[in-house]
């Protein structure tokens, strides 16, 4: 076996546990079956983090389905690499569904809070205030190095940035909703990475 076929093996599988669990998440969040208004992202970040998330999304199901197809993006990494791109693969989705888990019904998949949204701070959220996005990084950048390939760490790191841009709405909307709650939790925790003591 190649090793592009073994890593898209390695990307198969992880990807047929991550998904569903996703999905899960996902419909059980949208029980209450409120709409919320994602246009309160600013129109730049809508539509860019969306088409960018559809081209990485897009790559790697072409990498997926038919590894040379991607061949012309690919990068000369060694096995090791890629089998260490695969353990940092394996924490991004730890870290993922334990997000997913301290989450529950408080998940969106824009800026804006549901009617019934609880400031959460436990599971990571005790230490970092994104840890949805740090799990994203991490899987971004498995994707890639599992597959060899700069235009998936293209579409990855395109989409991080624009996630970033985003936080700094998302942070003001939660400012707005919890007050001086979220301002302390801000004080004590680290948007991206732990704070030091």
């Amino acid at each position: 076996m190649s090793d592009d076929q073994t890593f898209r093996a390695v990307l198969i599988a992880g990807w047929s546990i991550l998904l569903p669990i996703g999905i899960y998440h996902r419909v059980k969040s949208q029980a209450t079956g409120e709409s919320l208004d994602r246009r309160q992202e600013g129109l730049f970040i809508l539509v860019t983090l969306r088409l960018a998330g559809l081209v990485a999304f897009a790559g790697l199901v072409s990498y997926v389905i038919e590894p040379s197809s991607m061949a012309w993006s690919s990068l000369p990494l060694p096995a090791w690499l890629r089998w260490f791109g695969a353990g940092i693969g394996a924490l991004g989705a730890v870290l993922l569904v334990w997000t997913f888990h301290s989450l529950g019904k408080n998940l969106t998949d824009t800026v804006v809070t549901r009617r019934e949204h609880s400031l959460v701070t436990a599971g990571p959220y005790r230490w970092v205030r994104h840890p949805f996005y740090d799990s994203a990084q991490l899987c971004f950048f498995a994707n890639a190095v599992m597959a060899a390939n700069w235009f998936l760490l293209l579409a990855g790191a395109t989409m991080i940035a624009l996630l970033v841009i985003r936080t700094r709405t998302e942070e003001e909307k939660l400012l707005a909703r919890f007050g001086e709650s979220y301002r302390g939790y801000m004080a004590r925790t680290g948007r991206f990475l732990p704070k030091r003591g």
